[in-house]
């Protein structure tokens, strides 16, 4: 049982590792996971290989190609277009919620304490996982459970694709700015501001994947 959960735990880690070389950009979409490179790297056998592989599949990085093996995902422009526009649907949705119910103070200081930390972030993996972070808390804000889940379901492929746009010179600059607005317009109870310059943010970003796709 003690094996199992200790194999258990080094694939997750293994499964971390890859994932942090996927949205890094140290590993490029097509690009091969061999699996005995992980297994010498970590000196195990590759069985926590092949499950940490098989769980990056789940969340949708990794597929795996016949007579190529697990490779990492490469996403049609449709795709990445379609998760962040549900993106996008999601948090209008919230923040339709948000006027309705209310603003929920203590999710407002949790949002302002990961924005200070967006402040001092100029690594792009950690800066996109914290900007993830932030509007998790506004999905949150919502009480929608339904929401909250739809859009945790977009995972990692989300965070992949917005690491693209923080990438471009000045991205998370402008990024910090809105999100100072937002909070302030939020603090202040303006929630129709806050819609607008959601919906107008969140296009941004849309304009800066189609950017950098035409490269």
């Amino acid at each position: 049982m003690t094996s199992k959960i200790t194999q258990n735990a080094l694939s997750n880690h293994i499964a971390e590792h890859i994932t942090e070389q996927i949205i890094k950009g140290e590993l490029g979409p097509g690009d091969k996971l061999i699996e005995h490179i992980y297994a010498e790297e970590y000196g195990t056998s590759r069985a926590p290989v092949r499950e940490a592989i098989y769980l990056l599949s789940i969340e949708g990085l990794v597929e795996r190609i016949p007579r190529k093996g697990a490779v990492v995902k490469d996403y049609t422009e449709n795709e990445i277009y379609d998760l962040l526009e549900i993106r996008n649907m999601l948090e209008t949705m919230a923040i339709e919620r948000i006027r309705r119910n209310g603003i929920d103070q203590e999710c407002l200081q949790k949002m302002a304490a990961i924005l200070t930390e967006m402040k001092n972030i100029t690594d792009v993996h950690q800066y996109t996982q914290l900007n993830h972070s932030f509007h998790m808390k506004l999905v949150e804000m919502s009480k929608s459970e339904t929401i909250k889940t739809m859009y945790s379901r977009l995972g990692w492929p989300l965070l992949r694709i917005q690491s693209l746009s923080f990438a471009s010179q000045g991205n998370i600059e402008k990024s910090v700015y809105e999100h100072e607005i937002l909070i302030d317009h939020l603090t202040k109870g303006n929630i129709a501001e806050a819609a607008k310059l959601l919906t107008t943010h969140n296009q941004d970003v849309i304009s800066s994947i189609q950017r950098k796709l035409a490269q």
